[in-house]
């Protein structure tokens, strides 16, 4: 298993925008992706980082750490977004190696804490992080929010 960062490894932002495109998007959210790693990969700014777990030249998983998840707490960040992995591989715990990295890169951005949102229960905790309440989606969802410190 490898964890790709796309900034680190630009060529392979197109396969990125496909493969998250294809798990994540909506008809009328193809563009957000597209645009936010296709610029991610020049920026100088520590956020957004987008990654891909490979399992040889197989992607089987995917991350984010973005400045805002669409959430109401907008004085929280980063967030780690969009964790995916294939059906195949759950159960493995290779969701971890994607969260060490958005953690890692995280902490060299300069952040103490990381974020993420959520419907899963029990998922997250085993990894460090804890629920410290709910935010608020502009389409009129809420989802749990939670937090790990960063070493």
């Amino acid at each position: 298993m490898k964890v790709i960062s796309v900034k680190e490894s630009p060529e392979y932002k197109d396969r990125a925008i496909t493969y998250f495109q294809s798990k994540w998007a909506s008809k009328d959210s193809m563009m957000v992706y597209e645009d936010c790693i296709t610029h991610s990969i020049t920026t100088n700014s520590p956020l957004p980082r987008w990654y891909l777990l490979m399992e040889g030249e197989e992607i089987i998983g995917c991350a984010g750490l973005i400045s805002n998840d669409f959430i109401s707490r907008m004085d929280l960040y980063p967030w780690m977004c969009a964790l995916y992995i294939e059906e195949a591989y759950r159960g493995n715990s290779y969701g971890a190696l994607l969260m060490d990295k958005a953690k890692d890169d995280a902490k060299e951005g300069g952040f103490s804490s990381l974020y993420l949102c959520t419907d899963h229960v029990g998922y997250y905790e085993k990894y460090g992080f804890h629920y410290i309440g709910d935010g608020y989606h502009p389409w009129g969802e809420s989802s749990r929010i939670y937090e790990v410190k960063l070493p």
